[in-house]
């Protein structure tokens, strides 16, 4: 079993349970950060997300089934009040537990079912190359993401288009796609960017990036950039958990050199993955 696939089971196995991400982490044999990136990478969704979606989908299930007293429920759900419960159920499905109860159905609820893992892992991952940066500055277009957010990514990259080679500072003919500030809920601040100088003179609406000295693990992806996800999914649930390497905490990012074209999305790009040693 890959991470991903470990933390699913554990999850799954202990859904009314008071579970932590270092408890799923630790289940799955790898660190907080690499079990949060492993999971987003394979699913689009974070761990501690989907547990609460699975939690509220099930304690909906047993209000549409008459459940008499809804704290007893909202307490197997891992909520200490009934207020925070209903709030939480309300957003999860945009209406309270009393109406489903009184409706005795969950038709009209986009309940959240268990996730049976997709196994369309790479069969012949091409190896990586090691190699160690100098550190540089990357400045662009930032957003925020989650992982069920990050389907965005190529619209950022739309609007970056335009700035390229008009940008002060800006040096080579090389584009990055940083990922950067990445919590346990899973978000992560994407800049889409080029390697600049410094970092005066940027337009107001830029942000930025300096990428330290550090060892990274290159992966190269040569097929068209639709399907980035699942050579990435192969890093993070495949090679790494086998290469005896460990992340380092540093930012990852996608290089993209003159040979990858932004109008057909061919060409090809690599992945950079920071490890220790």
């Amino acid at each position: 079993m890959n991470p991903t696939e470990k933390a699913l089971w554990f999850v799954e196995s202990h859904l009314p349970d008071a579970i932590s991400l270092d408890d799923v982490a630790q289940s799955s044999g790898v660190s907080r950060f690499h079990v949060t990136r492993a999971f987003g990478a394979a699913t689009g969704r974070s761990v501690m997300g989907y547990m609460r979606a699975r939690r509220l989908s099930e304690a909906a299930r047993k209000l549409a089934g008459g459940a008499p007293d809804i704290l007893a429920v909202a307490l197997e759900a891992g909520y200490n009040s009934h207020e925070a419960f209903t709030r939480a159920f309300r957003d999860q499905f945009g209406t309270t537990p009393e109406l489903v109860r009184a409706q005795g159905s969950t038709k009209t609820l986009d309940l959240v079912e268990p996730i049976l893992m997709d196994q369309s892992l790479l069969a012949n991952l091409e190896p990586p190359r090691f190699e160690t940066t100098r550190p540089f500055l990357v400045a662009g277009l930032g957003e925020r993401y989650s992982c069920e957010t990050s389907a965005a990514i190529p619209m950022q990259w739309q609007r970056f288009g335009p700035y390229i080679g008009n940008i002060p500072g800006e040096t080579g003919d090389v584009a990055y796609g940083v990922c950067a500030n990445g919590d346990d809920a899973g978000n992560f601040d994407y800049i889409a960017g080029v390697e600049v100088s410094d970092f005066s003179d940027l337009p107001n609406e830029f942000s930025f990036v300096r990428i330290p000295a550090q060892k990274y693990a290159v992966f190269a992806h040569r097929e068209h950039i639709s399907t980035i996800r699942r050579t990435v999914n192969t890093i993070w649930n495949k090679w790494l958990p086998a290469s005896g390497h460990e992340i380092a905490d540093a930012p990852n990012f996608e290089r993209y050199g003159p040979e990858f074209d932004p109008r057909s999305g061919n060409g090809g790009l690599e992945i950079w993955i920071p490890v220790k040693g």
